[in-house]
This record gives C-alpha cells, structure tokens and sequence, in this order.
C-alpha cells in the first residue's frame, strides 16, 4: 500500500469528521473531545489547528484519504498524533504515516500517548523508534471513564 501525507485541504475535513464517528474508533483512542458527534466543536477544533503552528497533514493511503497525523505543543514537549480510519488498521497504514510525519519534523525529542491497552497505536510508536518513558491514568472521554494512558518518548 502507497502511503503518504499532503497538507490538509478543506475537502478533507467531513472526511476526517465522519472518521471520528465510529464508536470502536473513539474507544480505542479514547482521548478524544468530549461529544465527537459535536460537529460546530471539530470545527472549532480544525480553525484552531489549521491556524496554528501545529504541523498537520492528511494521511493518504493508494490515494484514499485514510485520516491526519500531526506534531503539536510547545519545543521539548511535542506530541505525535494520529488518527487511522478503521478501515485501514491492520495494514500499515499508521506505521508509514508515522514514520513520514517523523522525516517532515526532524526535532527531537518527540512524545506519544495511547491508551495502555491500544496495543496497535503502542505498536506504531515503538516501530518508529519511541519507547514507553511513564504511565498515567486520566479521564478518558471516549471511554467515560478514568483509563490508563502510556508516554512514549523519541529521542535525538
């Protein structure tokens, strides 16, 4: 499979939104916004991001729009995100994404958080050279319940 990233265009946006809407999705990521069903909220959240210094791009998978993967936050505590349309799991899809957005912002060091149980997301990281640094347990919306949450971390 064919994947790259290319900056995020408006056409993208309902996709990524209709992405956020499959419950198996919002469980396994489990930190998601409070209501992802919230359309005005996700576009409030997309205007703040496209109108930011986070680095984010569109994930294209043989030319099919298969989610968005960014850099975020302030220097020396930058965060790796991403999200996968389910569709796509299981086929490398997130590793190679990752490992792009990885060349498209050399900086180091890099964080990561996924849920502890979200072997495939951990998985992805530790591919791409990130390793397991702490453990916290905190509100996770898309579970509506306090779940546990691993730190990775990719060093120079």
């Amino acid at each position: 499979m064919d994947v790259t990233l290319r900056e995020v265009r408006p056409p993208d946006l309902p996709l990524f939104f209709e992405q956020t809407q499959d419950p198996k999705s919002v469980r396994m990521a489990a930190f998601t916004h409070e209501d992802p069903s919230d359309r005005a909220q996700f576009d409030a959240h997309w205007v703040r991001i496209l109108d930011s210094d986070v680095v984010v791009r569109t994930i294209l998978a043989d030319g099919e729009v298969a989610g968005n993967a960014a850099v975020y936050g302030p220097l020396n505590e930058r965060e790796v995100t991403y999200w996968i349309d389910r569709a796509f799991w299981g086929r490398g899809v997130a590793t190679a994404a990752l490992r792009a957005l990885l060349t498209l912002v050399p900086e180091r060091p890099l964080l990561g958080r996924a849920a502890a149980d979200n072997t495939g997301s951990i998985r992805v990281m530790e591919k791409c050279g990130f390793t397991v640094v702490g453990r916290e347990r905190t509100y996770a919306n898309g579970r509506g319940a306090e779940t546990e949450e691993l730190v990775l971390s990719l060093s120079g």
